[in-house]
């Protein structure tokens, strides 16, 4: 009899085991942030109008043609007069740039963004388990994680992943490694860092394709600390819901949109094809045919299904139906990559310039800085309070290759309203316009000569004014 009780008993135990072990495994799985910093330069690296025209005169490879296209370029990009620049622009020396500056340049950002990051949270470097950098375009020996790892004395078996080439999108890919590590790594502490290399990587030709990326990326990086602690919910800021990839590179024109190479002369720099919107439209379609089935309410899928049978049924004409993203996300992280790139995800999202305000102004004060931007974005709707318990952020970014990658978080906290890098500046955004009419009153002479130019310069100040 007790035999039988005893082999019951472990059937009981047992079956017990299996039916809970599913939800244990899944509970060990959530991905939360517990913190993140952004790097703000010191005032003396602005990139100001009396700066950046310096600059762009003592590039001896620059005519009054190449003049035109970068004043028509710089007012309309939605750059500021407060976006930061690598010390060897600013020094003058960007045609010949060093290995130790351009580490010294990472080792400011990377350890002042890591050293806020492990104060602020409380969490000791010697508790990370696993550390993500993103920085693709330098490299060093040792790695750049190597680097990090000998500053705070980490520990030997810390798991270390050195991400390169992955461009504007790395910080979303890190964070989509890092959730799927923490399926096999229980009760962890990771740490993203991400930024981009400046230094080396100033383009001093005269292609105009080439020239564009000067204007857009400025200096800045941020860390994230991520853990799948259960133990930590209640310090969590956010909880990962979903996280999306999508790679188009196996398509040639996709592929070659956008590419590190030389000029004719044998500078350096990104060149950008036509062909990048249309790269870019189909792996935003591709990532959303994903996500949206996972994170929209099943009304909306169904008011949009019937919708789109009508419209196809009957041949309307005119503006084709849309999916309501706002019915499953209250906050939407766009990579502020540029005006033309905020615009067009815009209109593909079905955003209205509230829901982009974020994006608008993370561009204006601070550039595009690359695989960081989508977390000043975030920062400012920290700063200006919009987040509260229980909403859904979705943050979506683009980059070479071509890819787009996405992930939802969830709110955890109301007291979400760090201003980080905001606090000196908030309480002046958001402007009515990004036009950067400083560089135009300045440097009006250069398209006084030239009467198409300057009717599109009338029309900006006219909207500037109004």
């Amino acid at each position: 009899m007790d035999l039988f009780m005893a082999i019951s008993l472990l059937s009981f135990l047992c079956f017990i085991f299996f039916i809970c072990k599913p939800f244990l495994h899944k509970r060990n799985q959530c991905c939360y942030l517990i913190g993140y910093e952004c790097y703000k330069a010191p005032d003396d690296m602005k990139l100001d109008t009396e700066t950046c025209g310096k600059l762009i005169f003592r590039n001896k490879n620059l005519g009054l043609n190449e003049y035109k296209f970068l004043l028509q370029a710089m007012v309309n990009a939605g750059i500021g007069e407060e976006t930061y620049g690598p010390r060897n622009v600013i020094d003058g020396t960007e045609e010949t740039p060093k290995l130790s500056n351009s580490l010294s340049e990472i080792d400011d950002i990377v350890f002042g963004t890591l050293d806020k990051l492990f104060a602020n949270t409380g969490v000791s470097p010697s508790e990370i388990d696993v550390l993500v950098v993103t920085i693709s375009m330098i490299s060093s020996v040792p790695s750049l994680p190597a680097r990090v790892i000998n500053r705070y004395k980490m520990r030997e078996d810390v798991k270390v992943f050195n991400l390169s080439g992955m461009g504007c999108s790395a910080s979303v890919i890190a964070v989509d490694l890092v959730h799927h590590l923490f399926k096999t790594y229980m009760n962890s502490f990771a740490v993203i860092v991400s930024s981009e290399s400046l230094n080396p990587n100033w383009y001093c030709g005269k292609e105009r394709s080439m020239m564009l990326p000067n204007i857009l990326f400025r200096l800045g990086g941020c860390s994230l600390l991520l853990t799948n602690k259960t133990s930590m919910k209640h310090k969590a800021l956010m909880k990962l819901k979903l996280s999306v990839r999508f790679h188009g590179g196996s398509s040639d024109e996709a592929y070659e949109s956008c590419t590190r190479i030389e000029d004719s002369e044998g500078y350096c720099g990104f060149f950008l094809t036509k062909t990048l919107p249309k790269a870019a439209a189909k792996a935003v379609t591709m990532n959303l045919r994903v996500l949206v089935p996972k994170m929209l309410p099943l009304r909306e899928l169904f008011r949009y299904a019937i919708v789109s049978f009508v419209y196809s049924k009957y041949n309307h004409k005119g503006k084709s139906p849309t999916l309501n993203m706002k019915s499953g996300f209250q906050h939407f992280c766009v990579h502020p990559g540029g005006r033309a790139v905020i615009d067009g995800m815009g209109r593909s999202l079905g955003l209205n310039e509230y829901d982009l305000e974020p994006t608008r102004m993370a561009l204006h004060r601070f550039g595009n800085t690359s695989a960081a931007g989508i977390w000043y974005v975030l920062s400012y709707m920290e700063a200006k309070k919009r987040l509260k318990k229980g909403d859904r952020v979705l943050m979506i970014s683009l980059g070479a290759g071509f890819k787009c990658n996405n992930c939802v978080w969830e709110v955890m906290k109301d007291a979400m309203d760090d201003v980080n890098v905001w606090g000196d500046c908030i309480s002046r955004y958001p402007l009515k316009s990004t036009a950067n009419t400083k560089f135009l009153e300045k440097y009006r002479w250069i398209h006084e000569s030239d009467p198409t130019l300057s009717k599109k310069f009338e029309k900006i100040e006219n909207r500037f004014e109004s």
